[in-house]
């Protein structure tokens, strides 16, 4: 089992459960039988790196990338040397926007994760060219259990909900102790339906100050290197 942290004693419950053993068992034969991204040992990134105790932010993406060399475990982000896709280009542009930040050479997250973002696919696997094939194998419990315990033990988190498919997940989240910031999801189809002009990387640093917090890094220009593990 890859070494989870701090994550072990929270999710140590999801993984004892039947539904998990379920999901264990069918990805063992996909990842046999089938193309499966991520990587299985990059399946657990989002919690690998961003420990437990240091989320602040959470982003929610819906499938992990399924064309090869892209996906690695963090929703949006790619691989080094790998050709952003549009919706990521879209979130650079409104990072520019936002806080003047220039588009990096790369488009590897990496570092918003270990800066506290966690960056979560609300399924955590996918087969190669067919989006959404893993919807219904159970990530979506696995997952929405992990927004309800993050809202449940944790206090003033940001969570960063973009399109539809995010925005259902705000009822699983206590708005009274955590800041919910929805808007369109950046997809060149929707970008310009809320997602553009958003300002949600400002509006996140600003709720996280005046609570005390340490704002977050979103400078992705300043970094010398991606993680791809």
């Amino acid at each position: 089992m890859i070494d989870l942290g701090d994550w072990k004693e929270p999710l140590e419950p999801l993984f004892r459960d039947e539904r998990y053993l379920k999901i264990r068992e069918f990805l063992k034969k996909e990842y046999s039988t089938r193309v499966v991204y991520p990587d299985m040992y990059d399946v657990f990134n989002c919690f690998r790196f961003t420990p437990f105790s240091e989320v602040r932010v959470v982003l929610l993406g819906q499938d992990p990338y399924h064309n090869a060399g892209q996906a690695h475990g963090l929703c949006f982000s790619v691989k080094d040397g790998v050709p952003k896709p549009p919706s990521l280009e879209n979130m650079l542009k409104e990072l520019q926007s936002d806080l003047g930040y220039p588009p990096p050479a790369s488009g590897n997250l990496t570092k918003w994760a270990r800066e506290g973002v966690l960056m979560m696919n609300t399924s955590l696997t996918v087969r190669a060219h067919e989006a959404n094939s893993h919807s219904g194998c159970g990530w979506s419990w696995f997952t929405d259990s992990v927004i309800s315990l993050l809202s449940e033990r944790k206090e003033r988190l940001v969570f960063l909900l973009w399109g539809g498919n995010a925005r259902k997940k705000a009822p699983l989240i206590d708005g009274r102790k955590h800041l919910i910031l929805q808007c369109a999801h950046p997809s060149p189809l929707s970008a310009y339906n809320g997602f553009f002009g958003c300002r949600h990387y400002s509006k996140t640093n600003e709720y996280l100050i005046k609570n005390g917090l340490k704002p977050i890094d979103w400078n992705l220009c300043d970094q010398t290197k991606g993680d791809n593990q």
